[in-house]
């Protein structure tokens, strides 16, 4: 008799009344991103919010460019910049209210800033200062996370959180298509689902994780299709047609309000230049590639939607470079300036309250900063008295 003969045995056959627990349909995405711009549809876009996302745009692209040439400067120890991503980025920090959390990636320092952060502050941890380099409770937005996908599986810890207290309140978790390979992505989405917790995940598809591919991380018809395996509707949209991506996104966080519960949306997108200043791409993608993907750059898609509409015009187009421009110099006369650091900070907010560990390590620091400054001291006193 084999196993399978064996009364009460598991056999891989269900039984008759077996049905899956959801439709699957609804949770399909479509065969096509969702575009908007160029579209019909783009008429009823209100000529505020396009204003206002183009010169965020405009913005976002040359808070890229400065970052990137403080790193050549030797004033941030690396950037990853977000050129060619810029669509995905102003959307996530222009569709939440005020109470609700941005749980970014290390690329997502310009979603840091369109929803309001201080431009030097979301490069502190990237120039080495800080753990985090601002108070993210006072800004809603979690520390930038440099380690893949970790960061959604807080988000979706801190949105059921705040369904369980009553909390109006939904979380935009931000990751690329390389963290989708981390077993935290797909952690994340099941409890999400589970819970029925109001946040929503916002995979930037650039193409590559740092040199490779997608076809050699996954074999899905696309990343959004994932979302169906857990119960939760996907969503594929043009990542650089900005509008698109706001109105896609402005759903999922309003079906995340009303108790609908999670949504897994794709935007696909391309990273123009390397992976960070570190990294060669050239070793990787043609030149061809790059190209092609500079002739769907999400600011021009939005002028020339713009401009059709006669929301737009040369002068407009010059207000929000100057606009950029002006932020640039903010940015790069702060950033030249040397900060005063402390070492003893090094122990502030790892612990709400020290372990006995920590408290040995800055009694021993404190002593020795001590010991140093006396002798600085009397090496100048002495010096003092030779003259």
């Amino acid at each position: 008799m084999t196993v399978l003969e064996q009364p009460g045995a598991y056999r891989p056959t269900p039984p008759p009344g077996w049905q899956p627990r959801v439709d699957a349909a609804p949770l399909l995405p479509d065969a096509e991103p969702y575009r908007l711009l160029g579209t019909a549809a783009a008429a009823d876009i209100s000529p505020d919010l396009l204003t206002r996302l183009h010169r965020e745009l405009v913005r976002g692209r040359r808070y890229n460019a400065q970052a990137t040439a403080l790193t050549r400067q030797g004033r941030l120890a690396v950037y990853p910049s977000s050129t060619g991503q810029e669509a995905c980025q102003v959307a996530a920090g222009l569709v939440l209210e005020d109470r609700d959390w941005l749980f970014p990636s290390y690329r997502d320092t310009l979603a840091a800033v369109a929803r309001g952060l201080d431009p030097v502050d979301a490069l502190t941890l990237l120039r080495g200062d800080w753990h985090s380099g601002y108070d993210p409770h006072a800004h809603r937005v979690a520390p930038l996370c440099t380690p893949l996908a970790t960061q959604l599986p807080h988000a979706v810890g801190l949105a059921h959180a705040a369904r369980l207290k009553g909390d109006d309140v939904v979380a935009l978790a931000l990751v690329g298509d390389g963290g989708t390979s981390e077993g935290d992505f797909h952690e994340a989405l099941n409890f999400a689902a589970v819970w029925h917790a109001p946040v929503v995940f916002l995979v930037q598809n650039n193409g590559f994780a740092i040199s490779v591919p997608l076809a050699k991380q996954t074999a899905a018809p696309s990343l959004a299709h994932k979302a169906v395996g857990y119960g939760m509707p996907g969503r594929l949209v043009d990542g650089n047609d900005v509008a698109a991506v706001h109105q896609v996104l402005t759903e999922a966080v309003r079906r995340a309000r009303g108790g609908g519960g999670p949504t897994l949306v794709e935007a696909v997108t391309y990273r123009i230049d390397a992976h960070t200043n570190a990294d060669d791409a050239t070793r990787y993608r043609p030149d061809s590639e790059v190209e092609a993907w500079r002739a769907h750059d999400p600011i021009a898609l939005l002028e020339d939607a713009m401009r059709d509409r006669h929301l737009l015009d040369d002068e407009g187009v010059r207000a929000a470079r100057e606009s950029a421009e002006r932020l640039a110099a903010d940015l790069r006369e702060r950033m030249h300036q040397d900060p005063v650091l402390d070492p003893m900070a090094l122990f502030e907010h790892v612990y709400a309250d020290r372990t006995g560990q920590l408290r040995e390590q800055a009694a021993q620091l404190r002593a020795e900063l001590d010991a140093e400054a006396a002798d600085s001291g009397t090496a100048t006193d002495s010096g003092k008295g030779e003259r």
